[in-house]
């Protein structure tokens, strides 16, 4: 590793520990910018990194969202329109962040990445920064985002399928945030439900295999799949019994107290580079 390589994860790591994560971001995009396979550590400092300066937008949008809705609905005119321009504000930065990162996936990550635990993880993040950008686009930019996202979690799965065991916890994480994808983005729950059924069952067959390092990382996720299980079937039959049996069930709406996704990997993830 160059004394440059090696001078920006320091950078990158010391960001963190200040919680600078903007700052974290730019050591670690020079670093994957360089053309070259990251290590484990380097790859997952990266995905902290962006995690965490898209996870307190998308946390601002859906407060602000909610609020606008709120003030729609008392009829406050004036008021949605400030709240719409300062919604619109963070919406530019949400894609900022997302088209920076889809940016450097597709021209650095994903050509140099060589084992298939690195395709997994880079296709699932390509998957989901689309798929952030789906959850405030409207109308054809929302289309292309979704399909985007959906392309990219395929790509990771049919990877998946072949170079990772059910119990990874690349794979059980892809796993729960393609479901959430399909739960809250296309609004199909059956797919969002089968999805995170197979991988969850897939995992618990082969449990006995898994090895001592990924257990808790693993059993963590499993616990989320289920979780997301519980919610999505209590919210199909309660759909069930509202509709008129003539009709068929639509997906609920997402809310902000929605389904889980893998905001847990950035736990996992500051452990493992911890190591």
């Amino acid at each position: 590793m160059s004394s440059t390589r090696e001078n920006a994860v320091y950078l990158a790591k010391l960001a963190e520990q200040a919680e600078r994560y903007e700052e974290m971001v730019e050591n670690m995009k020079q670093v994957a910018s360089s053309g070259e396979e990251l290590s484990v550590e380097e790859r997952n400092l990266l995905s902290v990194a962006y995690k965490n300066v898209i996870g307190a937008r998308r946390a601002s949008w859906r407060i602000v969202s909610s609020i606008e809705q709120k003030e729609e609905s008392k009829g406050n005119k004036f008021q949605a329109g400030l709240i719409k321009e300062y919604r619109q504000k963070i919406e530019s930065e949400l894609s900022k962040i997302c088209e920076d990162i889809l940016d450097v996936l597709a021209k650095y990550l994903i050509p140099s990445a060589k084992a298939g635990e690195s395709k997994v993880f880079y296709y699932k993040m390509q998957g989901d920064y689309h798929r952030y950008l789906a959850e405030f686009a409207t109308d054809d930019k929302r289309k292309g985002a979704a399909d985007a996202s959906l392309e990219a979690y395929k790509a990771a799965s049919d990877v998946a399928v072949v170079e990772l065991p059910p119990t990874h916890p690349i794979r059980l994480g892809l796993a729960l945030n393609f479901s959430v994808f399909y739960y809250e983005i296309l609004s199909s729950p059956e797919r969002a439900c089968h999805l995170a059924k197979q991988a969850f069952d897939d995992a618990i067959a082969e449990l006995d295999t898994l090895s001592e390092e990924s257990y808790k990382d693993s059993t963590l996720i499993m616990q989320l799949l289920r979780d997301n299980l519980t919610l999505w079937t209590s919210d199909m039959s309660e759909a069930a019994a509202e509709e008129p049996s003539n009709e068929i069930p639509s997906g609920p709406e997402p809310t902000s107290a929605g389904p889980v996704e893998e905001d847990v990997e950035a736990a996992v993830n500051v452990e493992k580079a911890d190591e």
